[in-house]
């Protein structure tokens, strides 16, 4: 049981602002994290729920704690604060975060587009990505001894080149469990999910709901 444990999820996409009308995200919608809100829900625990600006909340929202973020820059900013300033049990970071976050903006022409409000829509801009920070190698720098779960999702069909990306990931996060999935996952159902211990120990799980249940009993 939970009872008496807090667990944050933060869940969906992020959405990075390129003006403030337009913006990229990507394809999640919450569902993992709304399953595992669920599924921790039920075993008594005090829930956090970080959610993207387009995410879905979970069934019990009105008993848990919500918090909406918008790109990955807010989401680190909060999460570290949160962190910081009470004690978390489990953080189960299960967002689709950005990989990349606006620098420059430029017309045609090569002028840097500085205002704020609403790119030109007569032609197309020129746009300079950035690298976008990497929250999940932090977290355990914020908060020591917040049991880590994190999620590693690959574009492929290879499940040792999963595994050992995701085996990778945890390592370098210093995280407790890692999930990982392919991108399938965005599309079906009853994609399989391999729930990965530090020790090593591997349990594979078909479907998100399935997986969200099994990685949720493994530490309550």
């Amino acid at each position: 049981m939970l009872t008496g444990k807090k667990v944050l999820i933060t869940s969906g996409g992020t959405f990075e602002k390129w003006d403030n009308v337009r913006g990229h995200t990507n394809l999640s919608k919450g569902t993992m994290g709304c399953y595992l809100a669920e599924a921790a829900f039920e075993k008594g625990a005090d829930i956090t729920y970080m959610h993207g600006v387009f995410t879905q909340l979970p069934e019990h929202k009105d008993d848990m704690k919500l918090i909406k973020f918008e790109g990955i820059e807010d989401l680190g900013e909060k999460l570290k604060q949160l962190l910081q300033s009470e004690q978390i049990d489990y953080v189960i970071m299960a967002v689709a975060g950005s990989d990349w976050l606006i620098d420059k903006v430029f017309d045609q022409s090569g002028n840097e587009l500085t205002e704020k409000g609403k790119m030109p829509s007569d032609e197309p801009p020129i746009i300079h990505f950035k690298k976008a920070p990497k929250i999940l190698s932090q977290i355990k720098n914020w908060s020591p001894d917040t049991t880590l779960i994190g999620f590693k999702l690959e574009a492929t069909d290879d499940e040792q080149f999963l595994m050992e990306r995701a085996t990778l990931r945890m390592e370098t996060a210093k995280a407790d469990y890692m999930v990982a999935n392919s991108s399938k996952s965005l599309y079906g159902a009853m994609e399989p999910h391999y729930i990965i211990h530090r020790s090593g120990k591997v349990v594979k799980i078909d479907g998100k709901q399935a997986a969200a249940i099994a990685l949720v009993n493994l530490f309550s």
